[in-house]
């Protein structure tokens, strides 16, 4: 195939499933649905479809990423990379192509881990170590498919849905959610089979044994098993759940509550049985955290904090440190590797009804891992955050959390009035899925909602009430103006945080620390840092670590006042005496330490203060 032909391809249950035109090959417009956390780019100009070696890579890789695209040319490669949103991306990428645009793409934080394939490591092994999202230089397939599968493992730990209180607005609707899912009623022979039928149209992106697998070994007793082995079962309900992806969650409906009912039913015997047990002990989980949620975890502190998810966890410390958090604190720069420590009281349990098991017995891993699996959303206090002191790194960290039972009185005097609404607008069922949807301000799904709970309805009243709820939806898309931006009245203002989808990227700083303006489309800067005009530099533009930004100390020189904050990002290109330019500082004192350093005359310029 010649170098300069553009050529993209969906592979699919071991086959490739191209549109051409032309002969030239391209992505169709509408892309296919992506049902992992992640996919698999692999960029080479020398791609050979039909050659043996190429099918054979490909099976061996799709059994651990099932959704994989192939590129011939590297800006087709580049501007597929930059559109995806919710996931991650792995890449493999030939020597040649990697050294052009890895550097170029390195700093986007939809990229996860880069292996460059080749023939010959000596030539690539030297500028591959400067990139820290380079796992590898590698001449065999095999190898690229170890490295894969524990990076997929880190990725899908570090992609578990979060949500913090005071800063995200989910979490406000924590302990209802988790009524709704647990409560969802399905016949589980007829729901197995429509979700069967649903997973074969996805064939782009599940394995074709594994559904087969799943439709002929899966019963409500083996929930716990098909949750921890390694199938599409896993970062397909982990996905939904982060995402709020709500027909993925309805067919997953049957598969939530058994895993519930089978934690529960777990929890109940090994109590019973295991009298002697410690009343309070510790479990761990390492994992990869970006640098933002890591802010929202020290802003959190002494506050509460929700997984919105089933959490694994493991009895073993070791296990944790030197298996997750440490490995994931040596990644690249944009995040940290987080241990958390978590207290359990078994006596809170039982008194809130937060079943967790053992599951090293039933798991898919049996005595292979200590393995301790709670229920969905559980909530937990932020107690303590400590540097772990490591030799290689200064990005681990320690998070001490202590379980918290369903009397909480912080999380029922956040539930009480939500509940009390609830009542005044009769919602039941599913339908209080949707009023969450709303309030959280994602209209579009909540609409998806109440359609498929329509088409669903078997009386005419049910018919009725969910247009009713359809209509209402579209009355609280009806935005008003508050200080000059659009929101809808049904937000809850006080817990909107600064980094919003009004505020980011648009040039001002709603966060003292800028965090609204990292990582935006026009960024020369790498993941979560600002242009940087430093004092000691004035001709060169730099990146500033967001750490550093609104701390107290002058670093950058700026010339946009009507932003009000210390860090500007653009600067004159140097600072005569002849020149008058507008300065931001944050106190008389700086504008005397600056004018003493530049030995200029700075009176005319602008002192801004907080």
């Amino acid at each position: 195939m010649m170098d300069n032909q553009i050529s993209t391809a969906t592979v699919a249950s071991g086959r490739a499933t191209m549109t051409t035109t032309d002969s030239i090959t391209v992505l169709p417009t509408h892309l296919h649905r992506i049902l992992q956390n992640f996919l698999l780019i692999w960029l080479d100009a020398n791609f050979n479809e039909s050659e043996e070696d190429f099918k054979k890579s490909i099976q061996h890789l799709r059994h651990i990423v099932a959704s994989i695209r192939t590129f011939t040319d590297a800006n087709e490669c580049v501007n597929f990379l930059r559109k995806i949103k919710e996931e991650k991306a792995f890449i493999i990428v030939s020597g040649s192509l990697g050294q052009r645009i890895i550097p170029e793409i390195q700093a986007l934080p939809q990229l996860d881990s880069v292996y460059v394939f080749c023939d010959d490591k000596s030539v690539h092994e030297q500028w591959a170590k400067t990139i820290p999202k380079i796992k590898g230089v590698y001449t065999d397939i095999k190898a690229i498919c170890k490295a894969l599968q524990a990076d997929r493992e880190d990725c899908d730990r570090a992609m578990i849905s979060l949500s913090f209180n005071g800063i995200d607005p989910l979490f406000m609707y924590t302990q209802l959610l988790k009524e709704v899912l647990l409560e969802i009623k399905d016949d589980d022979t007829k729901s197995v089979k429509e979700f069967v039928d649903f997973c074969r149209c996805q064939e782009e992106d599940i394995d074709e044994e594994e559904i087969d697998q799943f439709e002929r070994e899966y019963r409500s007793d083996k929930s716990i098993w098909w949750y921890t082995a390694e199938t599409f079962i896993y970062p397909m309900l982990n996905r939904s759940l982060r995402l709020m992806e709500v027909d993925i969650i309805l067919k997953m409906g049957f598969f939530i509550q058994q895993l519930h009912q089978d934690i529960e039913n777990l929890h109940r015997d090994q109590q019973s049985t295991n009298t002697a047990s410690i009343a309070v002990f510790e479990v761990f989980r390492g994992q990869r955290l970006s640098l933002e949620d890591f802010d929202k975890v020290k802003k959190t502190k002494g506050g509460l904090m929700s997984f919105n998810n089933f959490l694994s966890t493991s009895r073993n410390y070791n296990r944790a440190l030197e298996w997750f958090a440490r490995p994931a604190a040596l990644r690249d720069p944009s995040s940290v590797g987080i241990l958390f420590v978590m207290t359990i009281d078994r006596t809170l349990c039982a008194q809130s009804s937060i079943p967790f098991a053992d599951v090293k017995n039933v798991g898919a891993f049996k005595d292979k891992e200590e393995e301790i699996l709670f229920s969905t959303h559980t909530v937990f206090r932020i107690e303590d955050i400590k540097r772990i002191q490591d030799d290689q790194t200064d990005r681990l960290w320690k998070v001490n959390l202590t379980l918290i039972g369903n009397n909480n009185h912080d999380l029922n005097t956040l539930t009480v009035s939500i509940r009390e609404e609830l009542k005044l607008k009769a919602a039941q069922g599913l339908s209080r899925l949707g009023f969450i949807l709303i309030k959280i301000g994602e209209f579009s799904k909540a609409e998806q909602l109440y359609q498929i709970l329509l088409e669903k309805a078997s009386s005419n009243k049910d018919q009725a009430d969910y247009n009713l709820l359809l209509g209402s939806v579209k009355e609280d898309t009806v935005s008003k103006s508050i200080d000059g931006r659009d929101e809808t009245d049904e937000n809850e203002c006080e817990y909107w945080p600064c980094n919003n989808t009004y505020t980011r990227c648009d040039g001002l700083w709603s966060c003292k620390d800028g965090a609204d303006e990292v990582n935006c489309p026009s960024s020369t800067c790498p993941e979560f840092q600002h242009s940087c005009v430093f004092l000691n530099d004035t001709s060169t533009v730099s990146c500033l670590p967001i750490a550093r930004a609104g701390d107290g100390i002058v670093d950058c020189l700026g010339e946009k006042p009507s932003l009000k904050l210390r860090h500007m990002s653009v600067y004159p290109p140097q600072l005569t005496t002849h020149e008058t330019t507008s300065v931001i500082l944050s106190s008389t004192h700086g504008k005397i330490q600056l004018a003493r350093y530049f030995n200029v005359n700075l009176l005319n310029a602008s002192i801004i203060t907080e």
